[in-house]
């Protein structure tokens, strides 16, 4: 059998774990595996690690790996649901997604050309928000540890979709990671969905269609859906995607601030809990307020402020508590009015650009509705407007802080007999406010005189909580209940008079809602659900426009097994896939195995003729086969990947028997291009039944088509890469990663370095760092 393609070892490691996943970089030489314990790792074809991953959570497994195209991205999926999204280069996790079902696979498509451009329109200028928005400030004050899976930014490579596939048959289309770019639910085009299982679910390489590789009952069936909301509506949804990127990081900005703003109040609520709360709980309710107001109006103190002041407090100690407080406040401030104003400020910006999109119906009218972008924009408003009043109420109460830790030690220092150097006169506006920050410490309590006598002691309601020194002015703000002090209007703000006197102007949809009642919490809250109800409408859109244009039965598999069995078995069915796009021939391609020895390579044209080839080998010796070796008359599959559009890359593995219970391992390279001379060309039709249209040829049969290499151990996983010219296998229990550097015998591309592989490079470096060290140590 004459050879078509040569590997060369590379080298071999015994890992120390299990892997369950692995796949290598496009472009760069990184591969990236998942472990048993759910860890990713990711390291050079040196074996020199780049960077590890840990787990989300306990016995959670990665189930997925795929890298963004010529990028340094790779999606992960976990058996918990969830996405993440790990960047190479910059050792982070970009962001994540979180499902309620287990995940089957999770890729990267292939980079979008959208030919249509929307220049005239729209602007064409790349980030062009950075012109008119001010960077939003880093918050260098927040716990990394607090830090959730989504986050960082969103990534700025290719664009490209990202495609979750789940096991109960769902499966969601991400545009750029960020904009839901539509769904569907596979059992819901399926006659027994008692007996279905999902394999694989793939983008056409024109993006307006998806393949669907499952289980139906006992047949093996590839259904192809098309969607004409993705193939009109590319462009615009490119630009959608852009801006739903930039509204997510900066959702995430305003969680991060708010965490950071939950922190500098604890801050400031430790320090007034030091002593003066604590001895403000230890006196009866009412008793608080008349005497600070006893000392404030007469001088005179009782002797329990006095003991308080002199013994427990003092000067200096005071003089600690206001310089914290202050600064605590002081540190609240400044999050309110540039974090959280500017990151208010870019979401309207975001929003509102959305809107303007809305009006241009030509290209966006099945992805925005633009009632519901303008009611989001009014959500926003009403953010910043409660933003604004938040920064309001600080101001206020760090105004009347100031004034009674001002008073405090005056007073105190007045009540030790000490020399006043200088005495700080109040004016009359100050006196004011500082008496009503007195009396509001301790609410009066309603007039209870009027009700009725016979309501027994148990039924009255309990005392109101005592007020940590008119704090919770602030606090409320903060939490996620309706306000209990709202803010009291302003008579001399022209607006306000204004509402007050039209009622027509609060219920204009042309004036921002200013809910007085919301928190800071309520009203986040309410602006994130008018923003995700922006983002339905494509979902909805691209969602209803999946229509079943073809179905095609590729093999019939025994009946479904109620346990599914860890360890694979002939008693069993196997199935594995790989898909590729070949652009030059503009066609699709994906190989599948029907059974343990047959498998199947399918063409599907895109051209418009609507062909469909299909090769359809298998790795028993036809009957006009030469005498081969012993091992080749009982082979069966154990993965398959495409090398590229002209080979396929398989690992076979012989059956166990009496005579050999060790079973052997072969890496078979096979020739796409010799094996098209046997396939069947055939036209598509909505129902189609492969196995009854095709014949199956033997692979030792087809000439030069097939290169066997016999392998150590006992493989079980590969990983090909035809950029980088790598494969990788497992064996050994998952344990032995061994890489060989494949060299093909076809016409080589000028771009490749042919002399000089990434292997060479690296170990260059590593030979040239070793002699640096040497000469340090000689010198």
């Amino acid at each position: 059998m004459a050879q078509s393609s040569s590997m060369k070892l590379i080298g071999a490691r015994n890992m120390s774990c299990v892997v369950e996943r692995m796949e290598w970089n496009n472009k760069m030489d990184l591969i990236a595996y998942g472990t048993e314990k759910g860890e990713v790792i990711i390291q050079r074809l040196n074996w020199q690690k780049i960077v590890t991953f840990p787990t989300p959570g306990e016995d959670v497994r990665v189930r997925s790996l795929s890298w963004q195209m010529d990028e340094t991205l790779l999606a992960v999926g976990y058996s918990n649901g969830k996405v993440a999204l790990l960047d190479a280069e910059s050792e982070t996790i970009i962001s994540g997604l979180i499902y309620d079902d287990d995940i089957k696979k999770v890729y990267f498509s292939k980079a979008i050309n959208c030919q249509e451009k929307l220049e005239s329109y729209t602007s064409n200028a790349k980030d062009k928000h950075k012109r008119f928005l001010p960077k939003l400030q880093p918050l260098t004050n927040i716990d990394p540890c607090l830090k959730s899976l989504d986050q960082k930014s969103f990534p700025k490579g290719s664009p490209c979709f990202l495609v979750v596939i789940m096991r109960s048959g769902k499966v969601h289309l991400l545009l750029l990671g960020a904009l839901q770019a539509g769904s569907i639910d596979l059992t819901q085009h399926i006659l027994h969905p008692e007996q279905f299982e999902v394999y694989d679910v793939r983008l056409n390489g024109d993006f307006n269609a998806i393949y669907a590789l499952l289980r139906d009952g006992q047949q093996l069936k590839l259904l192809h859906f098309h969607n004409h909301v993705l193939q009109e509506c590319m462009s615009p949804m490119l630009e959608l995607a852009a801006h739903c990127a930039h509204i997510l990081e900066t959702k995430n900005y305003i969680n991060d601030t708010q965490q950071c703003l939950t922190e500098a109040w604890e801050t400031v609520q430790l320090e007034m809990d030091n002593k003066l709360t604590k001895y403000a709980n230890s006196q009866t309710y009412g008793m608080i307020s008349a005497n600070y107001l006893e000392l404030f109006v007469f001088g005179y103190a009782t002797l329990e402020v006095e003991e308080f002041l002199f013994d427990t407090l003092t000067e200096k100690g005071f003089k600690k508590i206001a310089n914290s407080v202050e600064l605590s406040l002081n540190n609240l401030k400044s999050l309110v009015f540039k974090q959280l104003n500017g990151a208010a400020v870019n979401m309207f910006y975001f929003l509102n650009t959305i809107a303007g999109f809305g009006r241009i119906s030509h290209f966006f009218e099945a992805l925005i509705s633009p009632d519901v972008a303008n009611e989001a924009m009014r959500a926003c408003g009403a953010f910043l407007l409660k933003v604004h009043e938040l920064q309001r109420t600080i101001d206020t109460l760090v105004y009347d802080m100031k004034l009674f830790h001002s008073w405090m030690v005056i007073t105190t220092i007045r009540l030790s007999h000490q020399e006043i150097p200088d005495i700080k006169v109040f004016t009359e506006e100050e006196n004011q406010a500082l008496a009503e920050f007195i009396c509001s410490m301790e609410p009066e309590l309603e007039n209870e005189d009027d009700e009725d006598e016979s309501v027994p002691e148990a039924s009255a309601s309990p005392l109101p909580q005592r007020s940590k020194f008119n704090l919770e002015r602030v606090g409320q703000y903060l939490e996620n209940s309706y306000l209990t002090q709202p803010q009291q209007v302003d008579t001399k703000q022209l607006w306000e008079q204004m509402i007050a006197e039209n009622e027509c102007f609060a219920d204009c949809n042309l004036f921002v809602p200013h809910d007085k009642k919301l928190s800071l919490i309520q009203q986040r809250e309410k602006m994130f659900n008018a923003i995700d109800a922006v983002f339905h409408k494509p979902t909805e859109s691209i969602s209803a426009s999946f229509k079943l244009s073809n179905a095609i039965i590729c093999g019939e598999l025994p009946p479904m097994m109620t346990e599914q069995l860890d360890d694979q078995d002939e008693s069993v069915d196997f199935v594995t896939c790989s898909y590729h796009v070949y652009e030059a021939a503009k066609c699709d391609m994906l190989a599948l195995t029907i059974s343990w020895q047959e498998a199947m390579v399918l063409e599907l044209s895109r051209s418009g003729d609507c062909l469909l080839r299909c090769t359809r080998v298998q790795l028993q010796p036809g009957p006009f086969t030469q005498q081969l070796h012993e091992d080749y008359y009982n082979l069966r599959f154990v993965d398959l990947q495409f090398y590229n559009e002209s080979s396929l890359s398989m690992l076979a593995q012989t059956s166990t028997s009496a005579s050999s219970p060790r079973p052997h391992s072969y890496f078979v390279q096979f020739s796409l291009s010799a094996a098209r001379n046997q396939c069947t060309q055939h036209q598509l039709a909505p129902l189609m039944k492969l196995t009854d249209a095709t014949v199956t040829h033997s692979i030792h049969d087809i000439a030069d088509g097939a290169a066997f290499k016999g392998l150590d151990g006992v493989c079980e996983m590969l990983a090909v890469s035809g950029s980088r010219k790598v494969a990788t296998v497992l064996s050994d229990r998952k344990r032995k990663m061994t890489i060989y550097e494949m060299e093909i015998e076809e016409e080589e591309d000028d771009t490749e370095m042919s002399q000089a592989s990434f292997l060479e490079i690296s170990k260059e470096s590593v030979l040239a760092g070793a002699s640096e060290s040497e000469e340090k140590a000689e010198s």
